[in-house]
């Protein structure tokens, strides 16, 4: 069997069912280099409305509800929400089935907080689905992004895990976007950036993640915060 032959591709959902059953224990040098970074950018959540838009096992909703944030998570992966409905306090969070592709059904100006974590690379009209971030965050919060950064795509990397059943390279469905177009779906969706940065695997990740050590120095990940552009959505409200 060649290399070509061991790569299997599904759809984003099929993808991430398979991919649940080892995603909180495999080595992800993605994940890592996320939480280190994101945590400071959301700041303290206790007492606020937070939406976790794409929260697979739920490694952020559960955290944030612990830390005393009303948590509304939303998924559409049986596989991945399964492993969360396994862990200690998914009772605390609200969980919505629902494919992020589709209008998101949550009210306008409903959260202090929205947060999308390692999503953006599947998502096709990227416009549309940051519209809808907008659209149910409030005017005072924020919208706060991370996302495989597109260099990664230059080294032939996306989304994927090895199936240890099969040894197959396991690809769910992506989306090749660039940062030109994460920038210009931010400013066509009404927002604004706040915080806009990318982080490369450094010393420390390589040492901690064999997988990441390969990737020494390449940029890995890009952070956006985000804010409702205020006049956009004055005029939005103003055509209601």
């Amino acid at each position: 069997m060649n290399a070509d032959e061991r790569i299997e591709r599904l759809s984003t959902r099929d993808g991430y069912d398979r991919w649940s059953e080892i995603y909180d224990t495999e080595d992800n040098a993605l994940i890592a280099l996320e939480q280190a970074r994101l945590v400071p950018l959301l700041g303290d959540v206790d007492g606020l409305r937070v939406a976790d838009l794409g929260c697979g096992t739920g490694r952020h909703a559960l955290r944030l509800a612990t830390a005393g944030a009303s948590v509304t998570a939303l998924d559409y992966s049986d596989g991945m929400v399964g492993q969360a409905r396994d862990k200690p306090g998914w009772e605390r969070v609200h969980f919505v089935g629902h494919d992020l592709t589709r209008p998101l059904p949550l009210r306008d100006a409903d959260f202090d907080r929205v947060l999308c974590c390692l999503v953006l690379d599947h998502i096709r009209d990227l416009v549309g689905f940051l519209s809808e971030c907008r659209r149910v965050c409030r005017a005072d919060g924020f919208v706060l992004v991370s996302v495989m950064h597109p260099a990664m795509m230059l080294r032939g990397i996306q989304a994927h895990f090895t199936d240890p059943r099969t040894g197959c390279d396991v690809r769910p469905a992506s989306v090749p976007n660039q940062i030109a177009d994460y920038v210009m779906a931010v400013i066509r969706a009404g927002l604004v950036f706040d915080h806009l940065s990318e982080h490369a695997v450094d010393e420390q990740l390589a040492a901690r993640s064999p997988r990441a050590a390969k990737y020494l120095g390449w940029p890995m990940l890009l952070l956006m915060r985000l804010r409702p552009d205020r006049e956009s959505v004055g005029r939005e409200k103003s055509r209601r």
